[in-house]
């Protein structure tokens, strides 16, 4: 598992580690696909990028304050997203940006600690 740097945001949610198959976020181990905002953490339960759909993604949609930024981790690697998932998302403020899993980790990170409007949608890596 690849640790970060201790963040000191008892208010905000901010990723600790990720790898073996899981993540860290304030505390709690997730041995899964999560979902991560500034202020909650859901499991996810989308298995892989072939899984993702605005309907996978609605918990984002009906939260408040809703996402300007959603970071993809797509694993180890980035890869494609479909373009109507892009519109769709568009349509609703949201801008989409995949990545790697790590470095999705560690913007997500870096963006809710200036207090940005960001989510991450993040799939495990091993």
């Amino acid at each position: 598992m690849v640790d970060f740097k201790r963040l000191d945001a008892p208010d905000r949610q901010t990723i600790a580690a990720y790898g073996d198959g899981g993540f860290r976020i304030n505390g709690q181990h997730w041995q899964q696909p999560v979902l991560v905002q500034p202020r909650l953490t859901l499991a996810w339960t989308v298995p892989d990028l072939a899984g993702i759909s605005l309907e996978s993604l609605a918990p984002l949609l009906q939260g408040e304050p809703r996402p300007e930024l959603l970071l993809i981790g797509c694993g180890i690697e980035i890869a494609p997203l479909p373009r109507d998932l892009r519109a769709a998302l568009k349509q609703h403020g949201i801008v989409l940006e995949p990545m790697g899993t790590g470095a999705a980790c560690r913007t997500y990170n870096l963006l809710v600690m200036e207090g940005r409007a960001v989510a991450a949608a993040l799939i495990p890596v091993t």
